[in-house]
């Protein structure tokens, strides 16, 4: 009785151990919340996936887009020597054996000549890993290329010379508009029937191309009967290798004619051949073709019949857009357009096929939902236009901001009217422009439409500007607005009329330099025909600057009953500020703020509705921290009183210069600085091309606007000295551009400098 007792016993505690594991969560267990899915995941999570492995990673997608051999194989076919020897160890006979064999292999004319041996042993000894990095890659091109002249009946070799051309990258684009693997220029491809369009560039196609190569090759070989003068013409055109042969005295031997034929055309056949050499016999040279991860074969195309961008693609397919670009090279924008009556296919690795054509129609769900997500034109329209009836339809009202953007190198109007979604015809209107060109340096005028929304928001109200009124509604039923009047300091371009007395020893040459203006217009201006001018005439000189305006904008915005309680009490709100603060309403009003716990500019700037750099150039302060207490300007306002004694700005001309070495020349430097060779002749006041070793050349010219000050606005300007610690690398011009509104003259005057240099380890003081 006691042994069944005991195993009774021993089963109930080993049930209730098991009923309490099934227990799911304890009572003090915290459950963790889950987290929503994204659209795009929530249709990724439903797609039927095909196993198959990637074949192309992203660091192999670099790899391939790299133009570095591209540029280096124009340097090499531009700049080869075919007459000055090469010290590389290859005997002479071993040479000759083996070109005979490429000879007795291929339809050109391959025999020895000492020009082709230097050509081959200076690719030897220079570009050994560059042909090992184009022999991977040829392995994913190549099958194509040997299709498409198989079906033209055109020697298999002929593939070498996408090497020669392009360094076989697709997005090739040569000094003068050549584009693709084949370098089409644009009425070559269009003759071919390569489709050129905005979104499309079949140039760059690897099928397409390939295919009007090849019949291009076929044309000319009906033309010339000799393939080694086909690929003379395929670079200097059929008229150059014409006009060679006739000055040749009608000899058809390219190594005959090659004298006569462009420079680049006599290093261009040698380049071709020494290649075919290379990639014949690599093995012999110890060149190791780098690993193929990209099989063409493991690729195929997909018919898109709805627009979809590459981000789009890489984003449900999980592939790099880099990689879809290296399959779709064509696609200018990469995006797919949809145009009717046309037909558009991408290349995806097959497992990228297989995942695309199980989810078609969710994938093109997922595009349409992005486009319904862009904001409409409707709105748009609205808010630039004077059709004020949709905006009180609406319910809304706009407002026109002007912010201004500082052209950096690189800039130019396109890209800037995308950045703030306007267009370039109205960048120019707004800011006198004639041309397509960005200024560097110049704050462009940008306008932007903001619309006033109504805020509901039971917290603090921001109060804009001192001047306010409420206007009252006629009846309960209509919205009521707070009229706010805002100041704002606008920088408007106007022509200013200047004159210059002429002085004995001026020319209309040095005072068009003086003033930055052309001696053009100086003759226009001033009704001169020739270059007299006399001692003491008054020159009209017409400058477009830059003028600082005071605006008063009346704004709109409508208002809640708790606003209006707000403004009802505001007597007593600014009593109990004065008690708790201890400061005058004058001194704190909308255009102070005292510094509290936990502030910093950042927390500050969204406070107020203003930019950081406008805090620090209001107080004088260079970097983020701010102390306890401290009484910081927020408004413009506050500041208008120095600002007001301000005269007109004046222009100065930040100059950094460059010393002429041996081999430089105004191309090459223009190249160096990103400018034109115009540019640098007209900034050192030249009329030729020519320069000296040692010379110093000014390379780049910045207008800036510095206002000057009465002594009066001097005197209440506080000074803040700062000093900086000049690095390796550093000169008087970047150090300047560091701290705006500072000149190269300020820091030679702050620190007693001379002459241009300085030295790491020194010093400066900044503001000084």
């Amino acid at each position: 009785m006691t042994l069944k007792n005991r195993i009774t016993t021993l089963l109930f505690c080993t049930s209730a151990a098991l009923f309490a594991q099934e227990n799911p969560v304890p009572q003090d267990t915290v459950v963790k919340k889950e987290t929503k899915l994204s659209y795009l995941d929530s249709i990724k999570a439903t797609f039927v996936h095909d196993e198959m492995a990637s074949c192309i990673d992203s660091m192999w997608m670099k790899e391939l887009t790299a133009l570095d051999i591209y540029d280096t194989m124009l340097e090499d076919i531009k700049n080869v020597n075919v007459d000055q020897p090469v010290d590389y160890e290859l005997p002479t006979e071993v040479l000759k054996e083996r070109l005979k064999r490429l000879d007795e292999k291929s339809p050109f004319n391959i025999e020895y000549n000492p020009g082709l041996e230097n050509v081959i042993k200076s690719f030897l000894k220079n570009r050994k890993r560059h042909f090992e990095r184009l022999m991977g890659i040829a392995q994913f091109y190549f099958p194509i290329f040997e299709e498409e002249m198989a079906k033209n009946n055109i020697p298999l070799e002929i593939k070498y010379l996408a090497v020669v051309e392009s360094a076989l990258n697709p997005l090739a684009v040569s000094r003068v508009g050549a584009t693709g693997l084949w370098q089409f220029m644009y009425q070559t491809g269009k003759q071919y029937n390569l489709d050129i369009t905005t979104y499309v560039d079949e140039r760059s196609d690897l099928i397409k191309s390939s295919q009007a190569a090849s019949q291009y090759m076929k044309n000319m070989y009906q033309i010339f009967g000799d393939w080694d003068l086909v690929l003379a013409s395929y670079n200097s055109g059929p008229g150059n290798v014409a006009k060679a042969i006739r000055r040749s005295g009608g000899q058809q031997n390219y190594w005959n004619i090659r004298k006569n034929l462009p420079k680049e055309t006599q290093g261009y056949v040698p380049a071709f051949l020494a290649t075919m050499y290379i990639f014949e016999y690599h093995k012999e040279h110890g060149i190791v073709p780098n690993k193929a991860i990209a099989n063409h074969f493991a690729t195929d195309t997909i018919h898109i019949k709805n627009h979809i961008t590459f981000k789009q693609l890489s984003d449900l397919l999980d592939i790099p857009v880099n990689e879809i670009q290296f399959y779709n090279p064509s696609f200018k924008r990469k995006e797919v357009p949809a145009i009717t009556g046309e037909r558009h296919y991408i290349r995806l690795p097959k497992d990228k096929v297989a995942l695309f054509t199980s989810n078609e129609e969710k994938i093109y769900a997922y595009v349409k939902h992005e486009e319904s997500l862009r904001e409409r034109p409707f709105e748009r329209i609205n808010s630039r236009t004077k059709d004020t009836s949709a905006i009180a339809a609406l319910n809304r009202d706009y407002i026109t901001r002007t912010r201004y953007h500082k052209v950096r190198r690189g800039d130019n109007l396109t890209e800037i009217a995308e950045k703030y979604d306007v267009t370039v015809t109205d960048i120019k209107r707004w800011n006198h422009l004639r041309s397509d060109r960005a200024p560097l340096g110049r704050r462009l005028k940008i306008k932007m439409p903001e619309e006033i929304v109504v805020k509901n928001s039971k917290k603090e109200v921001a109060k804009d500007s001192t001047n306010k009124a409420i206007a009252a509604a006629p009846s309960s039923n209509e919205v009521k607005y707070e009229i706010q009047y805002k100041t704002e300091k606008v920088v408007v371009n106007k022509d200013v009329v200047k004159y210059h007395k002429v002085k004995s020893g001026d020319v209309l040459g040095e005072i068009a330099g003086k003033y930055d203006v052309t001696v053009a217009e100086l003759r226009k201006w001033n009704k001169i025909k020739g270059n007299n001018i006399g001692i003491g005439d008054n020159i009209k000189i017409i400058k477009n600057e830059k003028v600082v305006t005071t605006v008063r904008k009346e704004i709109k915005v409508p208002v809640t009953e708790k606003m209006e309680a707000i403004a009802a009490n505001d007597k007593a709100a600014k009593v109990e500020r004065i008690k708790n603060t201890g400061i005058q309403d004058s001194t704190r009003s909308v255009n102070y703020y005292v510094v509290t716990k936990g502030d910093n500019l950042g927390s500050i700037a969204k406070k107020h509705n203003v930019s950081v750099e406008q805090l620090r150039s209001w107080n004088n302060i260079m970097g983020n921290n701010v102390k306890l207490g401290t009484q910081l300007i927020i408004s413009d306002d506050a500041v208008a009183v120095v600002r007001e004694e301000e005269v007109a700005p004046k222009k100065e001309f930040r100059t950094e210069e460059y010393t002429v070495g041996r081999g430089d020349n105004l191309g090459s430097i223009a190249k160096k600085y990103n400018t034109s060779v115009d540019q640098l002749k007209e900034w050192n006041n030249r009329t030729d091309n020519s320069i000296q070793v040692g010379e110093k050349l000014v390379v780049n010219k910045t207008e800036v606007t510095v206002a000057v000050k009465t002594k009066e606005a001097v005197a209440k300007t506080k000074t803040k000295e700062t000093l900086y610690h000049v690095r390796k690398g550093d000169s008087l011009f970047s150090i300047s551009k560091k701290f705006p509104g500072v000149s190269i003259a300020d820091i030679k005057r702050w620190n007693n400098i001379k002459g241009e240099s300085i030295t790491p380890g020194m010093k400066l003081k900044i503001n000084g």
